[in-house]
């Protein structure tokens, strides 16, 4: 009896073993693929309509682009085989292209492809203004040799011919798409195909058939959720193998950074793309005074709001376009001086007995912004309140981006990623306009903007730009910047790396220079 007791537990111990082996098994082939973790839904991965970093991030691994920026920053060939040829006149840009290069579906990428994708966005794409502004007709002058035709000459159309947003995509899968977005599908000829897709779950395994370097995992699980609480606690809880730094809170990227030098995590940090800034509505009273707009610029404490709202990691920024891209550190803006404010708010009859009021819209979806927020309105309170009162007002961002064209906001907290890596992709977003009247924008990117100021001499700067190369050009759009300092519509206040953290038994997650992670170089130990 006792030696079938004994036998019997034998084979219960056993059972119990074999039971978790092959749920060991199972969770291991699970965690096959690597689970990357973001904020927020995903709508379409057509590329037309892509505006978010984290469908940009899809994309860039599903698709391909004509050229990448390399380390220096200068152009690099990808499925262009060369540079891009400009004519004398500066008028005409030929881009040879690469052959032997297929699409996920099997069609062949060449320059009637290539044509089909541009002639498309600037259709219907939700940026279609960076093209259609710049480019007169697109021509295929051989099978794999494109021509670009331009209304004139354009010196950022090498940086633009970086984005995302003009990755290739099959005519034979879009032919249906040519006016309108193909959402739940991709097809493009990246690295990775996508295999399924919903809203908060899209799984990419690798192109068998992918001309270049081959992905170093077995595929990329991306997993949205709603909250920064998730996001966070699935990177502790070791339920994702990376974490995307968009929409973290300040405190918990803290937490991460305090794990990643416990040895607990891995990271990885790009160069800073994001800026944070205040629009100001100048079309109005009471910010249609340019000097009450200029007081407000010396009434922000920044190194106070880099410390207080994100315990330092968004630096400090006086600028409207990041540092590297103009390759010199540039203050255009001026600092911290509460009482120079004063003196410029009396002139305008303000202090003591009026005090001015300024309602301040923030992204209620956006932890960063509410502080931000708070903080400023705490400062002012400290050092301005005879002067200035600030109310506070919080908006879910949809609603606020389709408003700011609409003079909704007298004061709004947003922020600005470049479409590109240049100068000229932060500045003609916020600056350019095609109809000025009295320093008012009528008509351009400023009234979609939300500042709704224009300035001739800037716009004239910005036209100019488009003929200048290097150096000259850099110090023709670092003239545009301290006109807009002047102007004083805008406000900055900090620069976002991004970054990522992975767990310890996955690669530290490297980035291009557009700020997207490099998924196919993530690997599992």
């Amino acid at each position: 009896m006792l030696k079938q007791n004994y036998i019997n537990n034998i084979i219960k111990i056993s059972s119990i073993f074999l039971f978790l082996l092959q749920f060991s098994c199972v969770q291991h082939k699970k965690r096959e693929n690597i689970i990357v973790a973001s904020a927020g839904k995903i709508e379409s991965l057509d590329p037309a309509q892509a505006n978010t970093l984290r469908t940009l991030q899809i994309l860039s691994a599903l698709g391909d682009t004509l050229y990448k920026l390399n380390k220096e920053g200068n152009l690099s060939p990808n499925l262009a085989s060369g540079l891009p040829i400009a004519s004398k006149d500066g008028l005409i840009i030929d881009i040879p292209l690469k052959e032997n290069i297929s699409f996920h579906d099997g069609s062949i990428f060449n320059a009637n492809a290539m044509k089909f994708s541009l002639d498309r966005f600037m259709k219907i794409g939700t940026l279609n203004y960076l093209l259609n502004d710049k480019i007169e007709a697109i021509e295929v002058k051989d099978e794999f040799l494109l021509r670009i035709k331009l209304k004139k000459p354009s010196s950022s159309l090498k940086s633009l011919l970086t984005s995302v947003n003009l990755t290739p995509i099959s005519p034979d899968s879009y032919s249906n798409y040519k006016d309108k977005f193909n959402n739940k599908s991709f097809i493009g000829t990246g690295p990775y195909l996508l295999e399924n897709f919903s809203s908060n779950q899209q799984i990419i395994k690798p192109f068998k058939n992918y001309w270049g370097k081959k992905p170093l995992n077995k595929g990329i699980d991306f997993i949205n959720y709603s909250n920064p609480s998730t996001l966070f606690g699935a990177i502790k809880a070791k339920e994702v193998d990376v974490l995307i730094s968009n929409s973290i809170d300040d405190m918990q990227r803290l937490t991460l950074n305090n794990m990643v030098r416990k040895k607990k995590l891995n990271s990885g940090e790009g160069e800073p793309i994001e800026i944070g800034y205040i629009t100001f509505k100048s079309n109005k009273f009471p910010l249609g005074s340019k000097t009450i707009r200029e007081a407000l610029s010396y009434t922000l404490d920044r190194e106070l709001i880099s410390q207080q709202v994100s315990f330092g990691t968004r630096k400090p920024l006086r600028s409207i376009v990041p540092p590297q891209l103009h390759k010199k550190e540039l203050f255009p803006w001026p600092k911290y001086d509460p009482n120079f404010a004063r003196s410029l708010l009396k002139k305008e009859g303000y202090c003591e007995a009026d005090i001015l009021t300024i309602p301040l819209t923030f992204r209620s979806n956006v932890p960063a912004d509410k502080l931000l927020a708070l903080t400023w309105k705490d400062q002012i309170k400290r050092d301005l309140s005879d002067c200035i009162k600030i109310t506070l007002n919080g908006i879910e961002s949809t609603t606020v981006y389709k408003q700011l064209s609409e003079e909704a906001f007298e004061a709004v907290i947003l922020d600005w990623t470049g479409a590109y890596p240049d100068p000229e992709a932060y500045l003609n977003p916020l600056l350019s306009c095609s109809e000025i009247k009295n320093n008012t924008c009528l008509k351009g990117e400023a009234v979609f903007s939300g500042s709704f100021w224009g300035n001739n001499e800037v716009q004239e700067l910005l036209d100019k730009s488009e003929e200048l190369e290097g150096e000259i050009r850099l110090k023709n759009l670092i003239k545009v910047e301290q006109l807009a300092a002047k102007g004083s519509a805008y406000l900055p206040v900090w620069l976002v790396n991004p970054k990522a953290w992975s767990l310890r038994d996955i690669s530290q997650p490297e980035f291009s220079r557009d700020g997207l992670i490099i998924l196919k170089n993530l690997k599992r130990d």
